[in-house]
């Protein structure tokens, strides 16, 4: 079976570029659509050919879908790659990429569905045998009575959370049933406000857990695999900040029974392409929190243990072929750390749009960075703030964490403001040179 001979790129900045690399690897020619804002990107430069989708403001550019449907129209494309964020995630999208007799390079738009819906995600997640949060099993619904006594049955603290909420938002921790009845109330009129459905659910408040991720790969012959962990515990107001893997401190045993039940549920749903299993870990227990159905912004510190390249293979199933590897050919060397570079004041998180006037890129052995910065270009301030992300490889967890620490020295970003100070101080920070903190030391730390 032949591959995608030509791909829309329908994203920007980094991941774009990453994708376009990705392609031309593959001998794939490549359309990169742009907003208006985003003439000058490094990949638009590059790609075989630039559409314009419209103004600067996302909803009329990357999340216009008749915009980028037209786009691979009018150039010829047969597939589209929503990178992440924006349109990624969008199960109607990519319904509707695949009706216009396209390739949607991800998973199906009913899988998308039924994982972006975090109830039917944890029931299908439960019938395939992943561990998940103690809960309410469901919606919650009108019996006040019934939600009380699940509250009870779990244990407080409890946290309520909107079905189709995301990225930290619609949720809101309780401590006490006092507090509970009114707590529902007001997450379900936010969630209805924010995503479109009231609907919410309960489960146990983890006090202390750590985020650990397991990264897979599937195809539409009935093959999956995964490659291993990641920890993304270091987060600011529920956003990663910095990763690494493997994650340090987890049993073997532990490990092998998730990746199992992760294998196993991508099977079970029919997963194709690349994925992301998120559990929140605590006690030596997996706790299953959403599966992303995209590839992730951390995907390199994956692609540095295990010598595959993610994107690569997410274009070769999406063409239809099987993964060009199985599980007992992936073996795990080393260890890998990522730095997000954020356009942004290190102190106050304010964005730092505007013109580079200086970029230097760190080098070295086992040092990766993945940016579509360059001298002269113009940050804009129309889209999320990464800029960059420094990755690092060694032997050893000690190696790729001096690595990481010369690398940030050497990285140089003049003309605007970025976390890399942040960073610097992380990455000299004894307790997570330990390895092992929590999902809250960074929010400890930073308000400390």
């Amino acid at each position: 079976m032949p591959l995608l001979d030509k791909v829309v790129i329908a994203n920007r900045g980094e991941i774009a570029l990453r994708v376009l690399r990705a392609c031309k690897e593959l001998d794939i020619k490549t359309v990169a659509v742009h907003s208006q804002a985003d003439r000058d990107l490094m990949h638009v430069k590059l790609a075989d050919e630039s559409v314009c989708i419209g103004p600067a403001p996302s909803t009329e550019s990357y999340l216009n879908i008749p915009a980028i449907i037209s786009a691979a129209e009018v150039t010829d494309a047969v597939g589209i790659h929503p990178g992440y964020g924006f349109l990624a995630e969008n199960a109607d999208f990519a319904e509707q990429v695949e009706k216009s007799g396209f390739t949607f390079i991800g998973p199906s738009a009913d899988v998308i569905r039924l994982m972006g819906d975090k109830v039917s995600a944890i029931e299908a997640m439960k019938a395939a045998g992943v561990p998940t949060v103690p809960g309410s099993d469901g919606p919650l619904d009108e019996d006040s009575d019934r939600t009380l006594e699940v509250a009870r049955r779990i244990g407080y603290p409890v946290i309520i959370k909107a079905a189709a909420g995301g990225g930290g938002r619609g949720m809101r921790v309780v401590q006490s049933e006092a507090a509970l009845l009114n707590a529902v109330f007001v997450t379900q009129s936010e969630a209805a406000a924010a995503f479109g459905s009231d609907k919410v659910y309960i489960e146990k408040f983890l006090e202390n857990p750590r985020h650990v991720e397991v990264q897979v790969l599937a195809d539409s012959h009935g093959n999956a695999v995964h490659l291993g962990d990641r920890d993304c515990s270091l987060q600011r107001r529920h956003q990663k900040v910095l990763e690494e893997a493997p994650a340090p401190g987890i049993p073997d045993d532990a490990r092998e029974e998730v990746y199992a039940a992760c294998v196993n549920a991508c099977k079970e749903i029919g997963y194709c392409g690349a994925g992301t299993f998120e559990f929140l870990y605590e006690d030596g227990g997996f706790y299953f929190i959403e599966m992303n159905t995209r590839v992730q912004v951390e995907h390199p510190v994956s692609e540095m243990i295990t010598g595959i390249d993610i994107v690569k293979e997410q274009i070769r199933v999406a063409s239809g072929m099987p993964l060009s590897f199985a599980q007992e050919d992936v073996s795990f060397q080393g260890h890998a750390f990522e730095c997000r570079i954020n356009a942004e004041d290190p102190r106050t998180f304010m964005p730092s749009p505007g013109p580079v006037s200086h970029f230097h890129a760190p080098g070295g052995n086992g040092i990766r960075v993945d940016s579509h910065l360059y001298g002269g270009y113009s940050v804009p301030p129309h889209y999320d703030s990464l800029i960059a992300k420094i990755i690092s490889y060694g032997e050893t967890r000690e190696v790729a964490l001096a690595r990481m620490r010369q690398a940030l020295e050497e990285l140089v970003v003049e003309g605007i403001r970025t976390n890399a100070d942040l960073h610097r101080e992380l990455v000299r920070d004894s307790a997570f040179a330990r390895g092992g903190v929590s999902i809250h030391y960074l929010e400890k730390r930073l308000n400390g």
